[in-house]
């Protein structure tokens, strides 16, 4: 029997993946080897990879705790969420979408010492399973700087901006979201209250305050991450985000990320209408 669950209204304190990305206009595609040096050069098949650690977040959207599938959840999480399926699916979207220059201007930046510093620490950040101790890290770091008046503070702020960190995360979570609950809905693994004209206008109701999260969330982030950067070199990594044609590649790196991340949440709904809450003996 499909077990039935009564959806809450929204959790949204998931996706606190950071990614930085964005379309690029078609010129001509890169082909698959340049693609995937591209991946590997800019740090992004881990942060692909790391796309798995959101995955708790799905039961939860639920009203129920992954534990509660037992081992059952591990298996599931390691059959979707498979590194090898998220690259191909990534490659196959930035095959259509990245055009040679706009790829050969990130990768020649992040082939570089300082970009494959940059790249080494973000890896490490990305792959962090315990997000609570990052972000008691990274508030304690900011509350050290504010209480100095250390302008690092600003140059950490004009980062998340030139990555596009806070409105790119506010759509990303809305889209996976709704993705997410109505194909549980369809699956029969919930009862949705509303439909999803009422879903979208719930979650722009409450933007408000996932903004500020976001921002607060996104701050901490980056002087965890980038704590072992001096200023002159967190003020040049934004102004290298800010490059249009980094901008470019940025959003569409979002944009495939994201995608990716929908993709496999509704992979998880459909498989969840099989499973029953657990407890292993």
């Amino acid at each position: 029997m499909t077990a039935i669950f009564r959806a809450p209204m929204l959790v949204l304190s998931f996706l606190s993946l950071l990614a930085v990305a964005v379309p690029v206009p078609q010129a001509r595609a890169a082909d698959t080897e340049k693609l995937e040096t591209f991946l590997e050069v800019t740090g992004f098949d881990v942060a692909l990879e790391s796309i798995r650690l959101s995955a708790d977040a799905a039961p939860q959207m639920l009203g129920i705790e992954a534990d509660a599938f037992g081992s059952e959840w591990s298996r599931l999480v390691g059959e979707v969420f498979k590194t090898d399926l998220m690259h191909e699916m990534a490659l196959d979207i930035l095959g259509k979408t990245l055009d040679d220059d706009a790829l050969d201007h990130a990768a020649d930046f992040y082939a570089s010492e300082f970009g494959q510093r940059l790249v080494k620490a973000e890896n490490s950040s990305h792959m962090i399973e315990d997000d609570e101790l990052k972000s008691e890290s990274g508030t304690a770091i900011i509350d050290g700087l504010v209480r100095i008046g250390s302008p690092r503070v600003e140059l950490l702020r004009s980062l998340n901006e030139a990555s596009d960190v806070e409105d790119s995360s506010i759509r990303a979570i809305q889209e996976v979201q709704i993705r997410f609950l109505m194909a549980a809905a369809g699956a029969g693994v919930i009862e949705l209250q509303m439909d999803e004209p009422d879903l979208r206008e719930a979650l722009r109701a409450q933007e408000g305050d996932m903004r500020a999260s976001i921002q607060s969330n996104a701050l901490a982030n980056a002087a965890y991450t980038y704590q072992a950067f001096s200023d002159v070199e967190i003020d040049a990594y934004a102004k290298a985000l800010a490059h249009p044609t980094m901008q470019k590649v940025y959003e569409l790196m979002n944009a495939v990320q994201y995608e990716i991340q929908a993709n496999r949440f509704e992979e998880v709904a459909a498989r969840l209408s099989g499973m029953q809450p657990s407890q292993d003996l």
